[in-house]
């Protein structure tokens, strides 16, 4: 049996504490952590939609991902906006607006702000699971002022990473981990059980059909629990 080194089962996920309401001035807001990892999370609301959405009577949601220059263990300069952060703000993205109806905001865009103060990995499906619940909040405000009549939410959703490492299929894989993992995965899913995004990588060696499978099962498994924790965190909202 691989020993990790924190002491966790090749299958458990690290522990996770979600703290909401810690912005005053946001729609909606969390502090997320997720073993080592924490990251603040806030919704704001704007007046606007991209170009491609004027006049058709919906609105967007967008996201922002930064990692703070404290948040690893050398100080990293305030990051630019590199290919990377383009592709995991787009990831941030796409997962939260697959549990929205965004018909009921038009001509009105949702941004969602996820600032890293602590990287110990899965800073990314971190910032989703971080997204959403800060996302149900901001839509409840919302709902409160009048500016929708419901809660319009799809469905909840939930994301995980997993690794491949050291030939053993890891869970929630923390840095030193994911730093020298032969291949890592993030998956997003809904309470039903339907895939979201998967991103699957070979970082030093290839992956099996069968492997993968194992990944998919675990994802599943993991993420359900995931949901059942934002779930508790969201109960009073979530009636």
């Amino acid at each position: 049996m691989i020993i990790r080194n924190d002491g966790r089962g090749v299958e458990e996920l690290r522990e996770i504490k979600i703290t909401p309401g810690i912005v005053k001035n946001a729609l909606g807001s969390c502090i997320y952590s997720q073993g080592d990892t924490k990251l603040i999370c806030a919704v704001s609301m704007e007046e606007n939609v991209p170009s491609f959405l004027k006049g058709k009577g919906e609105g967007w949601l967008t996201a922002e991902y930064r990692l703070l220059p404290y948040s690893c263990g050398n100080r990293v300069y305030r990051e630019k906006l590199s290919g990377r952060i383009y592709e995991i703000q787009r990831l941030i993205g796409r997962s939260l607006r697959a549990c929205v109806d965004l018909k009921s905001l038009p001509d009105k865009t949702l941004w969602v702000d996820c600032d890293v103060i602590q990287a110990d990995g899965g800073t990314r499906v971190s910032s989703i699971n971080a997204g959403f619940v800060s996302l149900v909040y901001a839509l409840d405000n919302l709902r409160k002022k009048g500016v929708i009549s419901s809660l319009p939410l799809k469905n909840i959703i939930g994301a995980v990473s997993i690794s491949i490492w050291k030939g053993n299929i890891i869970l929630d894989p923390n840095y030193v981990e994911d730093s020298d993992a032969e291949a890592d995965f993030n998956i997003v899913m809904d309470s039903e059980g339907n895939f979201i995004e998967i991103q699957g990588t070979a970082e030093q060696k290839k992956f099996s059909s069968q492997q993968l499978d194992e990944v998919f099962l675990l994802a599943k498994k993991s993420i359900s629990k995931i949901i059942e924790i934002e779930k508790k965190v969201l109960s009073d909202i979530l009636l």
